[in-house]
């Protein structure tokens, strides 16, 4: 241990060289992680396709709103029902699975096709989820109509140039950034405190959000404003920006800021296997 590891141990109330409250959070990041990598498909499928349906939910209130009062900032606070009811519902969206599972996968807690079938599965289940509720809202309410096309036409003719890109970027690091706050607190009240801020920075300020945005093209799409091959050409690239975002800027940072808990995790875990 380095001086400065050892004058930390000293000042916590832990031996990590780390603050004790991320040392505390450490284990359940990990083992929720390595919960959600060793779902049966059965449970990736369902968790996902309630997750869609959910945010579609949240994507309703944010069209009620935004139909009424034209703001998309209070429009963005009405959003928030949605990332609450996958809080309170335990529930997921592919975005949310960057920074639980990767750190699950470098405690060596699974394997890279657990990881795959988590994404892909809550990913599709997301989209499927989210196309049957937008269907029944689009139905059930065509006065919304208008502010839905307006909506989905803003993302899709934003595209994905310099502009777009940084949406999306930002977008990933958000969504991964209201994981890392949950995971912060044992409160559930606290909890919803950081999907109401997030929800307004995600859809008060028109971040790109692959899934989000994808429910409001699909209604679009619908009414027949959109197009399916241009939701495809936004959509790849969003994906993978928001990636980038939640992965680069969020789930990196916090692998490195507690790099020797891994190592000790893994080591630990050598040591029963051996």
């Amino acid at each position: 241990m380095t001086s400065e590891e050892s004058r930390r141990s000293e000042l916590g109330d832990g031996d990590q060289p780390v603050e004790d409250e991320v040392a505390e959070s450490f284990d359940a990041v990990v083992e929720e992680g390595a919960e959600r990598l060793h779902r049966t498909w059965r449970a990736v499928l369902a968790t996902g396709f309630s997750g869609g349906l959910e945010i579609g939910v949240g994507v309703a209130a944010y069209m009620a709103v935004l139909e009424s009062t034209g703001s998309h900032l209070l429009a963005g606070l009405a959003f928030s029902v949605g990332l609450i009811a996958l809080l309170l519902a335990h529930s997921e969206l592919f975005t949310e699975n960057f920074l639980l599972p990767i750190a699950a996968l470098i405690a060596k807690e699974g394997s890279l096709a657990q990881l795959a079938k988590l994404w892909l599965g809550t990913l599709v289940a997301n989209l499927v989820g989210g196309l049957v509720i937008m269907l029944l809202f689009v139905v059930a309410f065509p006065q919304w109509h208008g502010v839905l096309t307006e909506s989905a036409r803003h993302y899709l003719d934003v595209g994905v140039g310099w502009e777009g890109a940084c949406l999306a970027i930002l977008g990933g690091m958000v969504i991964t950034l209201l994981t890392r706050m949950q995971q912060g607190t044992d409160s559930d009240a606290v909890k919803v405190v950081a999907a109401v801020v997030a929800s307004f920075l995600l859809t008060g300020l028109q971040l790109a959000h692959s899934i989000l945005d994808s429910l409001m093209i699909f209604g679009a799409i619908m009414l027949g404003e959109a197009t399916v091959g241009e939701w495809v050409l936004w959509f790849v690239p969003v994906l993978l920006l928001n990636v980038v975002g939640g992965v680069a800027l969020v789930t990196v940072e916090r692998l490195v800021r507690t790099k020797e808990l891994f190592e000790d995790r893994r080591q630990q875990r050598d040591g029963r296997r051996g």
